[in-house]
Order: C-alpha cells, then structure tokens, then sequence
C-alpha cells in the first residue's frame, strides 16, 4: 500500500499535494479549533477569540463595579452598626458630571465639525485638522464646564 501512496504523490502536482497534507493533518486533529480556509497556523479562529476576549472584559468590568459597590455597601452598614449618624452618606455636593459630559461631546463635535471644513478648504492635512481641532475644542469645552460649574456653586 505505501508503494502505491508513493507513486501517486509522484504524478500529482505540488499545490495538491500540499493541500492533501494541510486536510489530512486538520482531519487528524479534530480538538484543534483551527478552519480549514484559514491562514492561521495555530490557534483559534479571530471571531471566537474577539468573542472570548469581549466576555472577558465585561466580566472584569462587572467584576471590579460589583466590588466596589459591595465594598461600599459594608462600609457603610458597619459605620451604622457603630451608631455613626446616616446624614454622613448624604450627598451634599452638586452633581454636574451629566454636564461635563455634554459639553465635552458638544465640543467634540464641533471640533470635528471645524476639522471638516478644513479639510475641504485644504488649509491643513486630514489627520493634522481633525485630531487638532476634536482636542482643541474639547479642551474648550472642559474650560467652559469647569467656569460653568465655579459660577453655580457659588
């Protein structure tokens, strides 16, 4: 039998011979999690390994939010236990993140709005005018915020 295996691999051509050897060794390993179209050598395919990689990175971030939010939890009810009085944990300062916020996307697009208009009058390169114009008017709009919020707690 090896006879007749040795003189067929002769008669046939190199690229099917390569590709009888790639499907015979992909057949011969069916843990491995490699396609058999796919120009990896090793390894699993990119849609499971960005699937696996996601799931990893909402679980670390649930993780580290579920900590501290049970962290703070106990913190606090030990500080009862103790007879610390509850008006502590009142928030006394004024929320303004959700303001922050807004400006700093206000800004961001109105930077790439000016980033835009000069790239289509050609006064600066692509790059050059849209990162220099989305930081410029973002750093804008957080100066604008940071006197926003000194004018309302006053």
């Amino acid at each position: 039998m090896s006879k007749i295996w040795s003189v067929r691999l002769q008669i046939l051509p190199d690229n099917i011979l390569k590709k009888k050897e790639e499907q015979s060794r992909i057949q011969a390993s069916p843990l491995s999690l490699k396609w058999p179209n796919s120009k990896q050598k090793h390894g699993m395919h990119e849609i499971t390994r960005d699937f696996l990689v996601s799931i990893a990175a909402f679980a670390t971030a649930f993780g580290i939010i579920y900590i501290i939010v049970i962290t703070r939890y106990r913190e606090r009810m030990s500080m009862l236990e103790k007879g610390v009085d509850p008006s502590v944990f009142a928030n006394k300062r004024l929320d303004t993140r959700a303001l922050k916020a807004g400006m700093l996307c206000v800004g961001i697009a109105l930077g790439l709005l000016a980033g835009n208009m000069l790239d289509d009058s050609n006064l600066l390169d692509r790059d050059v005018a849209y990162f220099s114009m989305t930081f410029l008017f973002g750093g804008i709009s957080l100066i604008a915020n940071f006197l926003v919020e000194r004018n309302l707690r006053r």
